[in-house]
């Protein structure tokens, strides 16, 4: 029996590498992504795992990626978890969010297409936030590069599903990683999304794991488009 395949990008830490780990505990072998070569080397030793570094806003980069992977059956998009605070407002600081968040999703996508394709029932998952339903006053390009990250999914559900390639997104909420450690060593700030979310507590990565696994499986075989929000409530209120 061939073994299933993933490649996910952003992998080598935090959410990314809570599904990687979801992943390899369901049979897949799961090739890892990091932006830097301590990244990369900080990843565990894991059967089954594989770790490289990736630039995905570098087209060079993600061809020669996939170029060495003969099999594809999921692909899911983490890489693109950057955000600069006010200096947003800045453009270039604005475009290299954007470039990250946004056409490095679309980079890997088009570029893993073919290879998705040949497996019959292959699958996409896009990470989107939070910020794919509200503004971000401090966050313009975050905000902006996560709201298009839902119809960019939308988009490429409706053009690829007669490939058998289906595209779903997750909207994960407030997670313990990297990226909200300051937040929640700001007591104020983080007591506020604690009484907002009904679950009261934050996520973990392993929480957003189940849902990537699920939407990469026959289980969802007739699931394209969606969005699925995996914050403990808080978008429900």
């Amino acid at each position: 029996m061939v073994s299933k395949t993933a490649l996910i990008t952003g992998g080598a830490r935090g959410i990314g590498f809570g599904i990687a780990e979801a992943m390899l505990k369901a049979g897949y072998q799961v090739t890892v992504t990091g932006l830097t070569e301590a990244e990369v080397a900080a990843v565990p030793q894991m059967s089954g795992l594989h770790a490289v570094r990736l630039d995905v806003t570098r087209g060079d980069e993600v061809a020669m990626l996939l170029s060495g992977i003969s099999r594809l059956d999921a692909l899911v998009n983490c890489a693109g978890m950057i955000l600069r605070g006010g200096a947003e407002y800045d453009i270039a600081q604005f475009q290299k969010v954007i470039d990250v968040n946004l056409t490095g999703t679309m980079r890997l996508c088009v570029a893993a297409r073919q290879a998705l394709a040949a497996t019959g029932t292959g699958a996409i998952v896009n990470t989107a936030s939070m910020l794919s339903y509200f503004g971000g006053p401090l966050t313009p390009a975050y905000a902006a590069s996560k709201g298009a990250i839902v119809q960019l999914t939308k988009s490429l559900a409706v053009a690829w599903a007669g490939e058998g390639i289906r595209v779903n997104a997750i909207a994960p909420g407030w997670i313990e990683t990297g990226l909200t450690e300051g937040v929640r060593a700001d007591e104020a700030r983080a007591a506020a999304i604690l009484a907002r979310t009904p679950m009261k507590r934050w996520g973990k990565p392993e929480d957003v794991a189940g849902t990537v696994v699920h939407l990469c499986s026959d289980a969802a075989r007739f699931m394209t488009g969606a969005l699925v929000p995996i914050d403990g409530g808080y978008s429900a209120q």
